[in-house]
């Protein structure tokens, strides 16, 4: 049964979870943190609201397929690595870093916000699919292993 406070704690523990998520991902190349675990906090707080409310409302939420925020990670992890490699002649996932605004950037935090996309795809995937009910087309009435 989902009361109403149960709903408004989960909506106020989201943004807060996700926050801290954000948090572990940008504090990671120099301490404990990183992509892989922001990614797990983020996908703790989503999987906290699809439990909560419904798995349509996270899709909503998100406003995209979480395969296709795994794959976009998968491709932002994977460009992170062809930098070094076209700007410096080096080898893959060579660091490339810039000032900007005072504050150094550089591929590895590109590679870690590609974890992190990717750990959110792959964990919600499982998460809404294990949510949503299986609907049984025609073709599935008859039993397994009889033609």
């Amino acid at each position: 049964m989902n009361t109403l406070i149960l709903i408004e704690t989960a909506r106020l523990l989201f943004a807060l979870i996700l926050l801290f998520s954000l948090f572990a991902l940008l504090r990671g190349h120099h301490q404990v943190g990183g992509g892989f675990v922001g990614g797990l906090i983020a996908s703790m707080a989503a999987s906290l609201y699809v439990f909560v409310a419904d798995a349509a409302d996270v899709r909503r939420l998100l406003r995209a397929d979480p395969l296709r925020i795994a794959a976009a990670g998968l491709s932002l992890a994977i460009l992170s690595g062809l930098v070094g490699m076209y700007l410096k002649g080096s080898s893959f996932l060579t660091s490339v870093w810039v000032e900007v605004l005072g504050v150094k950037v550089g591929t590895p935090l590109l590679f870690d916000c590609g974890v992190y996309l990717v750990v959110v795809g792959a964990v919600l995937t499982f998460v809404l699919e294990a949510k949503e009910p299986v609907v049984p087309s025609s073709d599935d009435s008859r039993p397994i292993g009889r033609e």
